[in-house]
């Protein structure tokens, strides 16, 4: 039975058969998604479910449901006794679907086989628009990466247009953004207490919409900000880089305001984040009873690539301060870091070993960038007060702790778990951390000890990292750190490699068409790679996604930081012409 081994654990129910068997004539909540279902703490939608079986409630998940057909798949749980949660998935249902070229992708790799055409264009607005036809008196709501990066006025690429919110456009009730837990707990607690789902408007970390003249409740120490229109922004490309200026400061801020958009009589309400959860807190969304499975309908099905791809890996926290311009992790995790305890992290790993067809092998012990864990300001004040979108860029703030030794203690302890045989490092690191110090701050924070150990006994032949580009006008304007930085990696790099016989390579990433980006530039781009010998895969065109620095400077042309007029090659010709030159000098392609 392969992957679909017994578990001790129980999956939750997915059809009105596993319902019945269960004794529930009715879900407390029922939880949409456009992936498959794995019940695994990879997965947004388990995770959820988890958290609301943990608060008491029976929850069923109805993945993938057919929108094409006459709904039946979405009839046959019944409505849930308190709401629908609704989510696209782990990824845009856009960014699935599309390449940078806006072809339709062969592949989804949250659908058994990889098969496409398991979810619809826009899942969040597609989904939750059946069940309000359904279902009008149930409440939805929204949460995922689509919904929270499409919570404002957004641009969208493969339109062309700036969309609303997409709790207009969908109908939904409430949002939840960036990572749910919490306030998916506290809405759970006071719909138990009997607060009406149509009054909960003061929750932290939550979405709305109401009237223009309507009243609203405070939140208790946070002001309130009144962006500019949704109209404003559809009419004026200055205005909508400074709307997205506003917003990406606030959600850098430990203390944000609450964010008020107008969409024509309505405003769009977005309530400032919980703040960073304590370590039980923490802790707690790995230590659920998660079976680690794919559910077994999936059982006489090809395999999830998704899940192939993580089922052995241990996520070790959450949250990135790198704060890349094309990349959504910070504006959804938050820029902050959230570590798990090491005890949470080795009890994952001693149920990792039992799960069935494990060989010894953890292939990942990382996060949205791999060496953070236990990272952060060491002064709270100092960050209070701080607006900086990355805490390593232009350069290294000087109130961030970026210890590694924690992460080497914990590597270690990785390694004697019983069972284990070696683990891996499959997240990307920032290297721009562990060079360029100096020699007291290298050996007090165990910089060149980690990319030691790192490539002593974590990596499988190949380390992959991300320079992205080489040219300082390109790279600043994508927030990374000069190429010299990923120079100086690459002579650590071989020097250990030297020392210690190993015969690994070197593979970095690069984004082609990325905002401020001329053909010049590949051009350079291509002999700087040729004379450092690397050999760069996969090679990316840049994809503009929702609510990034990069996409409102490829839709705006313009930098709404410095008010400067940016170039992008916006063309196919002029995507296709500066793609070309990742074909010089044999450099592979995706």
């Amino acid at each position: 039975m392969g992957a679909f081994a017994k578990s001790n654990q129980q999956f939750l129910p997915v059809t009105r058969e596993e319902m019945d068997r269960l004794g529930w004539e009715q879900a407390d909540v029922i939880l949409v998604s456009g992936d498959a279902y794995v019940d695994h703490p990879s997965f947004g939608t388990a995770v959820l479910a988890r958290i609301a079986e943990h608060c008491g409630l029976r929850v069923a998940v109805l993945p993938q449901p057919n929108w094409r057909d006459d709904l039946r798949d979405f009839k046959k749980l019944g409505p849930p006794k308190y709401f629908f949660g609704v989510s696209a998935g782990a990824m845009d249902s856009m960014v699935n679907h599309y390449t940078a070229r806006k072809r339709k992708r062969s592949e989804d790799a949250y659908t058994p086989g990889g098969r496409p055409g398991y979810r619809p264009d826009m899942a969040s607005v597609v989904y939750t628009r059946i069940l309000k036809q359904l279902y009008p008196d149930t409440p939805v709501l929204l949460g995922g990466v689509e919904a929270s990066m499409r919570r404002f006025s957004h641009y969208d690429y493969w339109e062309d247009r700036v969309r609303p919110s997409v709790l207009l456009e969908s109908g939904a009730d409430m949002l939840v953004y960036g990572m749910a837990e919490m306030p998916f707990m506290r809405v759970i607690e006071l719909l138990e207490r009997g607060v009406p789902f149509s009054s909960l408007h003061n929750m932290l970390q939550t979405a709305f919409v109401t009237g223009k003249d309507d009243p609203l409740p405070p939140l208790k120490g946070r002001k309130e900000t009144v962006l500019p229109s949704h109209e404003d922004c559809l009419s004026d490309k200055r205005v909508f880089a400074d709307t997205f200026r506003v917003i990406e400061e606030t959600s850098n801020r430990t203390d944000p305001d609450r964010l008020i958009q107008p969409h024509g009589d309505k405003m769009v309400v977005v309530n400032p984040p919980f703040p960073l959860p304590d370590q039980p807190g923490a802790d707690l969304p790995w230590d659920l009873p998660f079976t680690r499975l794919p559910h077994p309908r999936y059982q006489k099905k090809p395999a999830i690539p998704a899940y192939e791809m993580i089922k052995h890996s241990v996520t070790l926290h959450r949250g990135c301060f790198g704060g890349c311009s094309f990349c959504a992790i910070a504006a959804h995790q938050g820029k902050f870091i959230s570590s798990r305890s090491e005890k949470s992290v080795l009890r994952e790993l001693e149920n990792i070993v039992q799960m069935p067809g494990f060989k010894g092998h953890i292939t990942d012990l990382g996060g949205p960038t791999a060496n953070m864990y236990r990272m952060g300001g060491m002064d709270p004040a100092v960050c209070r007060k701080c607006r900086r979108p990355s805490c390593v860029f232009p350069n290294i703030c000087h109130n961030l702790n970026f210890d590694h030794n924690p992460l080497i203690r914990l590597y270690d302890k990785a390694l004697a778990v019983p069972g284990v045989k070696k683990v891996t490092i499959g997240s990307g690191i920032r290297y721009d951390m562990l060079e360029g110090q100096s020699e007291s701050v290298s050996k007090a924070y165990g910089l060149k000890e980690y990319t030691r150990r790192l490539l002593l006994r974590h990596v499988s032949g190949r380390l992959k990292v991300a320079p992205e580009h080489t040219e300082k006008q390109v790279l600043r304007s994508m927030r990374k750190p000069p190429f010299s930085s990923f120079e100086r990696f690459h002579n650590r790099f071989r020097e250990v490699c030297r020392k210690e016989g190993l015969s690994w390579q070197l593979v970095p990433y690069f984004i082609s068409g990325h905002p401020g980006c001329r053909e010049r530039d590949m051009e350079n781009l291509a002999a700087a790679v040729k004379r450092n010998g690397l050999r760069p895969e996969p090679v990316q065109e840049f994809t503009p996604t929702p609510m990034t620095l990069s996409t409102t400077m490829y839709y705006t042309g313009i930098d709404p930081y410095s008010g400067e007029k940016v170039f992008s090659a916006r063309s196919d010709k002029a995507k296709k012409g500066q793609k070309a030159y990742f074909f010089q000098g044999n450099i592979p392609a995706m």
